[in-house]
């Protein structure tokens, strides 16, 4: 992926690592849309960063997917990325069934949220000479924290349907691209965004920036903190990661 000159679209971008990225790639000369739920976040946005555009979309509703999506090409018919940043993560017990309704809209939201994305503009992007599907799973898609348990099968099942995409895809214009965050200081979940443990939102996406800008043909975005989660298992570690990953779980049991 180049890092400028795109017209990027960015679901689930009215806050956290979503709106950072809109704005960092924005400064690097994109056209950038960013999309979420909430209209007055959107109406601020679109005030406070006149050159970002704005669509309402709500990623669990298939209707509103259809909608936007025909919103976005129309309005923007140089479309040529898509980051599936809409994302939401909650803390579960699985000891009694009660679990079962946030699990359900984890993985609405997590995985056929995504799909139905790429599926609303795969064909678009196939007619544009060089296209960018950049899918969002985490560091926790490959080593577990212990209340998390659907938000980290989400992401693990984003990170194969990323592998498989881009095999799948590869006699097209279209690259898959997969942006693994580790921890990152944002109010994906109570507390998070003042954890010490957390990486700060600004560093992450600087770096996330310059790996992409140094590392074009990148398929996996990995800023060095999530290395150690992602590559437990290859070092031979997988016990000593997770081990260590929920000693500092603020929301451990």
């Amino acid at each position: 992926m180049d890092i400028t000159g795109n017209t990027v679209f960015i679901p689930g971008a009215t806050s956290g690592i979503g709106l950072a990225l809109a704005l960092a790639l924005s400064e690097r000369g994109n056209t950038v849309i960013v999309g979420g739920r909430r209209t007055e976040l959107l109406e601020k946005i679109a005030a406070e960063h006149p050159g970002v555009g704005t669509v309402r979309i709500d990623t669990a509703d298939a209707d509103s997917v259809q909608t936007a999506a025909k919103d976005v090409i129309a309005r923007f018919p140089q479309l040529n990325v898509l980051i599936t940043m809409a994302g939401i993560m909650r803390a579960e017990d699985w000891h009694s069934p009660v679990f079962l309704e946030s699990a359900e809209s984890i993985i609405t939201t997590n995985v056929l949220g995504p799909m139905r994305l790429i599926a609303a503009f795969v064909e678009h992007f196939q007619t544009r000479p060089d296209a960018t599907i950049m899918t969002v799973s985490s560091g926790l898609a490959f080593a577990p924290l212990k209340v998390t348990p659907s938000y980290n099968a989400s992401k693990a099942a984003i990170h194969m349907l990323s592998e498989t995409l881009r095999l799948q895809l590869a006699d097209t214009s279209v690259r898959v691209v997969e942006l693994e965050p580790p921890w990152v200081q944002t109010d994906l979940m109570p507390g998070q965004a003042d954890n010490e443990h957390a990486m700060p939102l600004d560093e992450y996406v600087a770096e996330v920036m310059d790996i992409i800008e140094t590392q074009p043909d990148a398929r996996e975005i990995q800023v060095e903190r999530v290395k150690f989660l992602r590559y437990g298992e290859a070092r031979g570690d997988y016990d000593q990661v997770v081990a260590a990953l929920n000693a500092t779980d603020p929301h451990g049991k």
